[in-house]
């Protein structure tokens, strides 16, 4: 069917740093259920990706060779889930991301939609819920003489369900928790994440309406409300506080403006939203799904770092032409956990088209990220994108007809598309359109990484250039650089002594306002929303960190999120120069060594399944007036565990001999689950065995000193002053490869040496 598609010599995979390559290996590649690779090269996957997609057409053959070229050289960048499993013959879902359906507040409803979430997330989707809708803490249940929980409790089932899908061996579980900022049990929320290990698998946001918005700036009485009954009124400004605190100090929650969200809505007259997907760019109704893809702006600047740079408009807007209609057709290729979820989706054919290598496109055309004139550029491309797509859309639509909710008047009379360009909403007055809304921008860490590093989103760049360890199958380790897409191309042209120009700026060398203030350019020209972190330094004060959210909501920007480095959350932007080499791994000479005496507490653990009790044994080391763990040990009389036994407390001892940062192993141990089920121990439920050593070294760590337990959150708290925790300069130390590099980009972990990200 593609006959004609060039069969290139050299891989576009051969061109691209190393990382790439790897990353695609190990995301993006499709194998068989041995590990023998099907992809044998990048082309291969975009051949299957384009092969996938011109199946939706009446012409395929006539649409093979243009999907396949808007794919090659990473031009335009389908979402992970589209370039995985497109064309796999696996059981997968191609859409990103669900909201899932309202919860009603009665125990059936919340565990019928747990096992939907279920469901969904057991085929890839990261979901969404909105928690409003759940009776407060301490509220009367009708019939059965009780009171209610409350919503933080049906999260932390949910919580339970993400870590035992992921442990099944499907992807990693995202899923957002939203809640109305007038609910009776906010601040609890605003808190819950202040509790370790509480609600890992969950971003939350907080849904601000533009009341309390108006409340916080006049300092009023702001009352909280459940079925029409207040249940305690707060200063709107105190409120405010406890949410900025905490992510002051915590990076959570996030600000969601709802009411701004649903005003901008094409589709305000037929639907409702109160949550979003993970990362927040996709605010979807319920059962609402993100379908997600990137134009690679990088690749369309032309004469990079001349006098006469620019970005082909012409190709932008044939590409993106291109990418409506590969997008359109995924949506009836693609599998749906739920058929509540398909439904809605073909009701409305939502898509979210957006960019990458934004900073990176700037950079190139000679333009500083932040500055006014960045701002006005990156708008300006933002609103070509969009006149293509509606514009395409409407094309469509008089192809293959408009979504079945399209409602003429009421569509045309949506902000959003009174916006638009006279004769695209001509088209849109005499066609209809395909595509009820069109764009968003997405994180896009991974598959950014993928298409030769190119700056992620509309994030700036984190670091110009850093080495990584690469461990070798000889078990050796080589170090190698990985640079940004911009700065490589530069030193092409200019040779790699030429002094970088001034406008070659980092995350590091940006205010706060410069990040609302790109957010806010792009987003006029966004029909949905933008998954962006404004990342701050830790000086910050907290009068200048409460500004941010207030910039963000003048501006226009339809939510916020930020992220402050600290002993807590870890150093994410700590770095020292454009170049950057994270520590070497110690060598054995580098490790803490044990003296002939040490202080430590043996524990008794009686596990209900085994006839013996067990005795863990925890010995510390002081270090700078701290105690801190050295070496743990495991007995007992049952030897039915003790090779795993004897291996788990070896490398636990290892890492704890290295330093640093070890608070995070009795939380890795504590989301261990048995697949035979756990035990309930002292009145709690314990997942596993290995799960209940970690329960024991967190309490040993805590009774100690060197972990403390963070207490609730209430406004005049303040940021523990020693966590025990700490970070390499490149950030937190990624779970998957063990190095410190996890960066916080458009709202999502994402190491920067694996491309692991918390996200996917």
């Amino acid at each position: 069917m593609d006959m004609n598609i060039e069969t290139r010599i050299e891989s576009a995979a051969d061109r691209v740093a190393p990382i790439s390559r790897q990353i695609w290996d190990a995301k993006y590649r499709l194998k068989a259920p041995d590990g023998t690779p099907i992809d044998q090269a990048i082309e291969d996957t975009w051949r299957r990706v384009a092969r996938a997609l011109v199946a939706a057409e009446a012409e395929p053959s006539q649409w093979t060779q243009p999907f396949y070229e808007a794919l090659r050289d990473f031009r335009f960048l389908p979402a992970g889930r589209i370039l995985s499993g497109a064309g796999s013959d696996r059981r997968v879902t191609l859409f990103n991301c669900f909201v899932m359906g309202d919860i009603a507040d009665d125990l059936g409803s919340i565990f019928e939609h747990l096992r939907e979430a279920a469901l969904t997330m057991q085929q890839g989707g990261g979901i969404g819920y909105d928690f409003s809708s759940l009776r407060p803490k301490g509220a009367p249940v009708r019939g059965v003489g009780a009171d209610a929980s409350g919503p933080l409790s049906f999260m932390d089932v949910w919580d339970s369900m993400c870590r035992t899908i992921m442990s099944a061996g499907a992807r990693r579980g995202a899923m957002m928790a939203t809640m109305r900022c007038d609910h009776p049990d906010i601040e609890d929320f605003v808190a819950a994440k202040r509790q370790a290990g509480r609600l890992r698998n969950f971003n939350v946001s907080v849904l601000a309406t533009d009341p309390f918005m108006a409340a916080v700036q006049a300092d009023a009485d702001w009352p909280l409300v459940f079925g029409g009954k207040t249940y305690k009124t707060v200063r709107a400004r105190a409120l405010f506080d406890s949410i900025t605190r905490a992510t002051y100090d915590y990076a959570e929650p996030g600000v969601i403006f709802i009411d701004r969200i649903n005003a901008r809505n094409n589709l305000a007259y037929c639907e409702d939203i109160r949550s979003t997907n993970p990362c927040g760019e996709q605010p979807l109704p319920p059962y609402g799904a993100c379908l997600l893809g990137s134009i690679n702006l990088a690749r369309l600047v032309r004469g990079p770092f001349t006098p006469e740079s620019h970005l082909d408009a012409a190709e932008l807007a044939d590409l993106v032409a291109v990418a409506i209609r590969m997008m359109d057709n995924t949506i009836d290729m693609s599998g749906f956990p739920l058929e509540a979820q398909r439904q809605e989706a073909l009701a409305k054919r939502r898509i979210g088209l957006g960019v990458t290598g934004l900073a990176d496109a700037l950079m190139m055309v000679g333009l500083r990220y932040g500055s006014v004139e960045a701002a006005e550029r990156a708008g300006e491309w933002a609103r070509q994108i969009s006149r293509a797509a509606y514009r395409t859309s409407a094309l469509l639509a008089q192809e293959k007809g408009a979504f079945p909710l399209f409602d003429r008047d009421a569509y045309l009379a949506s902000e959003t598309v009174h916006e638009l360009d006279e004769d695209v909403r001509d088209l849109i007055a005499e066609h209809g359109i395909r595509n009820a809304l069109l764009t968003s921008v997405a994180p896009t860490g991974t598959i950014s990484l993928v298409a030769d590093n190119v700056s992620s989103g509309i994030e700036p760049v984190f670091a110009l250039a850093y080495t990584r360890k690469v461990l070798q199958p000889d078990g050796s380790k080589i170090e190698e650089e990985v640079s940004d897409y911009a700065l490589r191309r530069f030193r092409a042209i200019h040779g790699d002594t030429a002094v970088l120009p001034a406008h070659f700026v980092t995350a590091q060398d940006l205010t706060p306002a410069e990040h609302v203030r790109m957010q806010a350019a792009v987003q006029r020209y966004v029909d949905s929303a933008i998954s962006k972190t404004v990342n701050v330094p830790e000086a910050i004060s907290f009068e200048a960190f409460q500004e941010v959210y207030l910039d963000a909501y003048r501006s226009g920007c339809k939510g916020c999120t930020t992220y402050r480095p600290n002993s807590i959350t870890g150093s994410v932007l700590e770095v020292t120069s454009a170049e950057l080499s994270p520590p070497a791994a110690p060598g054995a000479s580098d490790l803490m060594r044990r003296a002939d005496k040490l202080t430590g507490a043996t524990y008794k653990l009686r596990w209900p399944d085994s006839e013996h009790a067990m005795y863990v044994t925890i010995n510390d080391i002081e270090q700078d007036g701290v105690r801190r763990p050295f070496e743990i040990f495991v007995n007992s009389k049952n030897l039915e565990h003790y090779a795993w036994v004897v291996a788990l407390t070896r490398m636990i001892s290892a890492v704890f001999r290295r330093g640093g940062e070890v608070a995070f192993v009795a939380e890795e141990l504590k989301q261990v689950f048995d697949p035979r089920g756990g035990q309930w121990m002292n009145a709690r439920y314990v997942p596993s065995l290995v799960a209940a050593i970690g329960d024991i070294l967190e309490r040993h760590m805590v009774e100690t000193g060197f972990l403390v337990k963070p207490e609730p959150l209430d406004a005049a708290s303040q940021p523990e002053a020693n966590t025990g925790r700490t970070s390499g300069p490149l950030g937190p130390v990624c779970p998957r490869c063990s190095q410190p590099g996890l960066v916080k980009e458009a709202g999502c972990l994402t190491c920067i040496h694996c491309g692991w990200s918390r996200c996917s």
